[in-house]
Parts: structure tokens; C-alpha cells; sequence
């Protein structure tokens, strides 16, 4: 799909003949983010070193309480350039969204660039970068989060804040450290393991097996070793994979959609090495004062859940479970298509149609519960019993619906009806 014209008469988009007038050099990029900073620049010098002549754009936002955000673009040998973008609206990641392109063009007219790795900072989220770039007329030919396999319960773990440790984008960023490395974790379908990096514990059987049930389908691929000086040995059979994997294509539709609550790719039932994933679906709806007075207890089962859910009283409203860290966000993801007219379907993605149908209930549409909880020394049997204490009673559920709209509205607040 073509970008818009630009002043100058050329497309933003490129269709890779060089020597075609009004149209600049095709350049692939792939982004690499993460909060593990040091794994992340382990992956880079990967990069750099198996893709010759490829080059990294990155925009450091530690420097925003000063006002700016500062803009270096380097290759195996050191910086080539560097700058400052001012912030936007006082927010750091609207500087980088406006830079950033730009930037890339920039590469691109020039030529002679066979990959550029836009190196995200620790708290932006390679989702938000995906979309900018690609609306910017360039391909993102992949995105890599990496990771050190003996800090993702540590950072799972964190309820802290990104603020609190100098990591927000913007004065009004809320997030935490948890829920931003969860959704960095499970959007990219390529994660880099950069195991023992120096003054990093050493990753046991325990670390690769919850990142494994976290992220099922991820390609898992090895750093390999990176010296103090940045630099990584000759090519390697695991080096060379990571920039295959940097190369091999991404779909950004298709990356939103396996997010989206209605149709995400939520892990399976596993149970190794002491670490476990509950899958509870169930097609009958909760309580809404039983479900809200077992929040905490549900929040803090599991180091990880996810999923939607089916609240009695609100039959129309999609719900989002998504906790990390000790806190949990609810929210409304729109209707169930068992709520909408024939006519709206039409409206709707087919990706999500497809999800819906695959899910179909005679009585009850797609509405149903589906929660995936994964976490080292997982309650399983516990967690199932205080979930099915949630639901509605026998005797509830006959009732019918005209009386479960007569439920105290016990999410009204947390849902900000």
C-alpha cells in the first residue's frame, strides 16, 4: 500500500528499483526493543556484525527532563551521526514517533544501507513503532524483542512504576514496569536470548520454561556471546539466525490482531520444570460483586493472566483481563459479536470473525470466559476453585438475564462507566 505524495512529488514507499525516478532505495528495517537493555545491545552488535553495512538509529530518551531526546545513527564502527529532536507536547515518545521517520528517509535517500535496525529505548514498545514506521511508507521486515531469560520473572514480577525508575516516555505515562515488559514480550514474534551477560544471574530450566509458556509461538533465538567491547565473534550458525529472523518479514495487521482480546494467540495448558499455564474457559458469566471481591487473590495467583471475559449485566461488553506485576487492567475491547446485527458483521475484521466462529456457542454467541494464567508454583486447583466460585449459581443463571441486570454494577468504577 502506497504512501501518501510527498511536496517533492516522490512516494514515501519505495518499490525497490533504485533506479527509477522519484522513488528512493528500498530499506528494510527491524526493530529491536526490550526493557533488558543490555540483552537489547547485545542483539544490535549481533546485527550490525551479520548484515555488513547495516546500520542503527536509535533516540535516547533519558535525556527528556532536559527537553530533548537525542538521535545517534551508528554501524560496526562506531557513530555516524548524531542530534537532537525536541519533545513534543512535553512527551519523549512523541518526539521519537515525529524524528523517526525522517530519519529513515534519510538512510534511504542516501543508499547503500541493506538494513536499518531502529534500536527502541527500554520502555518504548515495539507495537506503536511497527505501526509508525510502516504508515511511514518503509517495510518492517521483522521485530525482535530481547531478553534476558534470568530477568523475566524479576521484570514480570515489578509493579513498580516506569517513573519511579526514570523510564517513562511522558510526564503522563502510568504504566509499569510489568505490564510494559509483558506486552514488549508477547508482541515480537522473534525474542533474542542473550544468556550470561556479565553481572546477569545464570538462566536455569525454571527462567527458559516460563518465557517458553509465555510466548509459545515465538522464534527463540541465541545471542550468543558479545565481548565487554561490543564486539561479537565471526559469524556463527546462532548469529546468522538472528539476522535471518531480522530479514524474514512481519505483518503489522496481523501482529495487532493476535493482541486483540476477541482472537489473541493465548499460550496453552503446560506444566514443566516447576512452572505451569491454567486455561479456564467457561461459557457462563460471572458474578459481578463475587468476581470483583476475588480480584486481588485472582491478580496475584499467577505472574502472568490474560484473556477476556463475560460479566453478568454488561452481556454486550467484551472484557480485557490483563495483570502483571500485581495489578490488573480491566477494560471494555468493544461487543461480542453475539451482541451486534447481521448487518454490522460487516464491519467487522475477518480475522475476528473467524475467531468468533471458531468459539460459537448455540445459546450464548462467542460471550464466553477465557483466562490464561501462567507462573512459576501455579495454585492450579486452587485458582480453579476461586474462579468457579466467581461464576453465576445454578439457581443465578436461571433466573435469566432480566435479573442479572438487576446486579450491583460492582465494575461501574473500575470499567469508568
Amino acid at each position: 500500500m502506497s504512501g501518501p505524495d510527498r511536496p517533492d512529488g516522490r512516494s514515501d514507499r519505495s518499490d525497490g528499483h533504485s533506479d527509477r525516478p522519484g522513488r528512493r532505495p528500498e530499506l528494510p528495517v527491524v526493530i529491536v526493543g526490550g526493557l533488558h537493555a543490555d540483552a537489547r545491545r547485545a542483539a544490535v552488535t549481533r546485527l550490525l556484525a551479520d548484515v555488513p553495512g547495516s546500520v542503527v538509529l536509535h533516540h535516547d530518551l533519558a535525556t527528556a527532563a532536559a527537553g530533548t531526546v537525542v538521535r545517534t545513527v551508528r554501524d560496526a564502527t562506531g557513530i555516524l551521526s548524531a542530534g537532537e529532536a525536541p519533545l513534543v507536547n512535553d512527551c519523549a515518545c512523541c518526539a521519537l514517533r515525529e524524528d523517526l521517520v525522517p530519519e529513515l528517509e534519510r538512510l534511504a535517500d542516501a543508499g547503500g544501507t541493506p538494513l536499518a535496525v531502529v534500536e527502541l529505548w527500554d520502555s518504548v514498545e515495539p507495537k506503536a513503532m511497527a505501526e509508525v514506521v510502516t504508515a511511514g511508507g518503509f517495510t518492517v521486515t521483522g521485530v525482535i524483542t530481547a531478553v534476558d531469560p534470568a530477568l523475566v520473572l524479576p521484570y514480570l514480577g515489578n509493579g513498580d512504576d516506569l517513573a519511579e525508575g526514570g523510564l517513562a516516555a511522558a510526564a503522563t505515562d502510568r504504566r509499569t514496569v510489568a505490564d510494559t515488559f509483558a506486552r514488549q514480550l508477547e508482541y515480537a514474534p522473534v525474542l533474542a536470548l542473550a544468556d550470561s551477560l556479565p553481572g546477569s544471574p545464570e538462566a536455569d530450566d525454571e527462567d527458559r520454561e516460563l518465557l517458553a509458556q509465555l510466548h509459545p509461538t515465538a522464534r527463540r533465538v541465541p545471542v550468543g556471546h558479545v565481548d565487554p567491547a561490543g564486539t561479537p565473534p565471526a559469524t556463527s550458525p546462532a548469529c546468522s539466525e538472528l539476522a535471518r529472523a531480522a530479514l524474514a518479514g512481519f505483518d503489522v495487521e496481523a501482529a495487532a490482531a493476535a493482541q486483540h482480546p476477541a482472537c489473541a494467540l493465548l499460550p496453552a495448558e503446560a506444566d514443566a520444570h516447576g512452572v505451569a499455564t491454567l486455561v479456564w474457559h467457561r461459557r457462563r458469566p460471572f458474578h459481578p460483586e463475587r468476581l470483583y471481591a476475588a480480584l486481588e487473590d485472582l491478580t496475584c495467583a499467577a505472574a502472568r493472566s490474560r484473556g477476556r471475559f463475560w460479566l453478568a449485566g454488561k452481556g454486550d461488553a467484551l472484557l480485557h483481563w490483563d495483570a502483571a506485576g500485581g495489578a490488573l487492567c480491566v477494560e471494555s475491547a468493544g461487543p461480542w459479536l453475539a451482541s451486534l446485527p447481521d448487518a454490522a458483521w460487516e464491519l467487522v475484521p475477518p480475522v475476528r470473525r473467524a475467531a468468533a466462529a471458531l468459539d460459537w456457542d448455540p445459546e450464548h454467541g462467542d460471550r464466553c470466559q477465557h483466562l490464561v494464567f501462567t507462573s512459576p508454583g501455579l495454585d492450579r486447583d486452587g485458582l480453579e476453585r476461586l474462579l468457579e466460585s466467581c461464576l453465576l449459581t445454578d439457581a443465578e443463571y436461571a433466573a435469566g438475564q432480566a435479573a442479572w441486570q438487576r446486579l450491583t454494577p460492582a465494575f461501574d468504577t473500575l470499567l469508568e462507566v
